[in-house]
Order: C-alpha cells, then sequence, then structure tokens
C-alpha cells in the first residue's frame, strides 16, 4: 500500500481518534467548520498572556493575575527562554521548516535551553482530572530533532489556573520508544486516508458536532 501523503498535529490526530468521521468532514473534506467555545476562547487568551509575560514581562490582567507565581518559577528557571516555539519533522522524523514541507509541526509553550538539558512547558487552563502526557512526548521528540545537542528533557504539563504539575523526563535514547507511542494511531490515519474509510464514532458528545449530516448527529437538547 502506498504511504498516503498529509500532515498532522497533536490536536488533529487527537481529532482523528475521537471520530474519523468528523476529522473527514472538518479537515479532509472541508465541509464543516468547528467553531471555537468558550473553554478555547479562554485558553487562547490565557496562553497568550503567559507567553507575553514570560516573553517581555507583560503585567498579566486581573483574570491571569494568579498565574504570576508559577510563571515567576519559569522564568527563574536558569536557560534560554523560547515561548512559543515553533518545530516540525519530516517523515524520516528529521527537523525542517514549520512552514513546508513538513509532515508533523507542533508548538511548545515553552522552550527552556541549557546546554544539553531542555525544559518543556505545556500550559493547560483545564483541570488536571484528565491529565494526558502525550503532546509531551511529541514535542520531546521535536526537540531533540533540532537541537542535537540536547541529551536531556524535563516536561511537563502546567495547569496553570490549579497551581497543578504534572512531570516527565526523556533522554536522547528514548527516541524510539517515544515513537512507538504514536504507531498504533499513525498506521489507522494512514489506512484512513489510503482507503477512504472514515466510520464515525458515535458519542454522548454528538449533539455537539457541527458534521450535521452524519447519522448520529443529534440536536442539543
Amino acid at each position: 500500500m502506498t504511504t498516503p501523503t498529509y500532515t498532522w498535529s497533536f490536536s488533529s490526530l487527537k481529532d482523528y481518534m475521537n471520530c474519523p468521521k468528523q476529522y473527514q468532514e472538518i479537515k479532509v473534506l472541508k465541509r464543516f467548520f468547528k467553531a471555537p467555545t468558550a473553554a478555547m476562547t479562554y485558553g487562547n487568551e490565557a496562553h497568550k498572556a503567559a507567553e507575553n509575560y514570560v516573553k517581555d514581562g507583560t503585567p498579566l490582567a486581573k483574570n491571569y493575575a494568579s498565574f504570576k507565581p508559577v510563571l515567576d518559577v519559569l522564568i527563574e528557571t536558569e536557560g534560554e527562554k523560547y515561548p512559543e516555539y515553533r518545530m516540525a519533522l519530516d517523515r524520516d522524523g528529521n527537523a525542517c521548516e514549520y512552514g513546508k514541507g513538513y509532515w508533523v509541526r507542533g508548538i511548545v509553550d515553552l522552550l527552556i535551553l541549557n546546554g544539553d538539558t531542555a525544559h518543556i512547558i505545556d500550559y493547560k487552563t483545564g483541570s488536571n482530572k484528565y491529565a494526558e502526557p502525550l503532546q509531551l512526548k511529541l514535542m520531546a521528540l521535536m526537540t531533540f530533532a533540532h537541537f542535537p545537542q540536547v541529551q536531556n528533557i524535563k516536561a511537563g504539563l502546567l495547569f496553570i489556573a490549579y497551581n497543578s504539575f504534572m512531570d516527565e523526563s526523556y533522554k536522547r535514547e528514548d527516541i524510539d520508544t517515544l515513537w512507538t507511542h504514536f504507531h498504533q494511531q499513525l498506521a489507522k490515519l494512514d489506512t484512513s486516508y489510503a482507503s477512504d474509510v472514515w466510520n464515525p464514532n458515535p458519542t454522548p458528545l454528538c449533539g455537539w458536532c457541527p458534521v450535521k449530516t452524519c447519522d448520529y448527529y443529534k440536536e442539543k437538547r
């Protein structure tokens, strides 16, 4: 089977695993659009506030003032700071441009480089109840590819509204193992693109799905 051509990110792969049919309609056919929710809008604004505070000390708005103590800890962490750092890889896992010729790409909320060690911080504005570290693994793979000097990575999900931190550590020799966390999901995505089969995955959230032509769509009650 010929390897299909497509690009992906952590969020798009997550969308596919949640519902291949919705992914097809929005990402492939582009017949529907997922409108931002209030939570998404808040998340984007909070991320921007944190980025600007770490980057140049822009004062935090009153509703984000509670973020200051934990962000100050990051500012005081030794190393060169790269807020909202963009990276991309080709299909061979090599570093490439973010804007073209890439296979997968992503943005690290905060990357800190200090010699052979890197810190990867991913801000989360929601609850830590369903913490998912898979995104950190992808960002680690990109960091290892873009910065050959990095041998160790300390990564963490920072739930800035809850002052909670979930951390993981990786070494350069973990690269092959890190990729295995994505093999099954990417194999399924490859198959959908190659066969043009996108099966729906009905859940209680179908009423909030924008794909109204789906057999499982239900109007919100």
